[in-house]
């Protein structure tokens, strides 16, 4: 099965984004742009294999993100990433997954992650930054970073999931 690549594809590009995407970005900039690998494999996912492994997959590698980088609250990247994930699953489901579509949500599901992340921070009161501060200088800087990661990697993990969903439904129909 093919999601096993896709499992350990992630699990590479966490580590490529905590070891190597340091050094890349400058200091001035290292506590405002994070670039959400897993959540723009949950978007794949989620486009090209159901709303069910999105959902999982992303509460799953967002509870991996909130125990391994983010020691103050655990929970919000799982919640916002497996809660992201179905609702996009749904949204693709009622419609053709096209690469200007592709584009749209990973704007749209970069942004209300961070906004849900900041809510959820604002609410057990771990941040008293205003929103639009907030979403100025690291909201809108990460969706914009992800949005270049994303369309760097889309085609190979185009091709990569669009061949495990064909390999599964030759499967089942035998």
């Amino acid at each position: 099965m093919r999601i096993n690549r896709v499992i350990i594809c992630t699990l590479i590009l966490i580590l490529v984004e905590n070891a190597i995407i340091p050094w890349i970005i400058p200091s001035q900039w290292s506590d405002r742009l994070f670039i959400h690998f897993s959540f723009i494999m949950t978007i794949f996912i989620a486009g090209f294999d159901g709303r069910h492994r999105a959902f999982i997959f992303g509460l799953g590698f967002g509870i991996l993100q909130d125990i391994l980088f983010y020691g103050h609250l655990i929970g919000p990247y799982g919640f916002g990433m497996g809660l992201l994930g179905y609702l996009i699953g749904l949204v693709v489901e009622r419609k053709m997954f096209t690469l200007g579509f592709f584009v749209w949500l990973v704007l749209m599901g970069g942004m209300l992650l961070d906004t849900i992340v900041y809510l959820i921070y604002m609410l057990f009161q771990l941040t008293k930054l205003n929103y639009q501060y907030v979403f100025f200088w690291q909201i809108a800087p990460t969706t914009l970073l992800q949005l270049i990661v994303a369309l760097a990697i889309y085609v190979p993990v185009r091709r990569l999931l669009v061949k495990a969903t064909i390999s599964t439904n030759d499967d089942s129909s035998d």
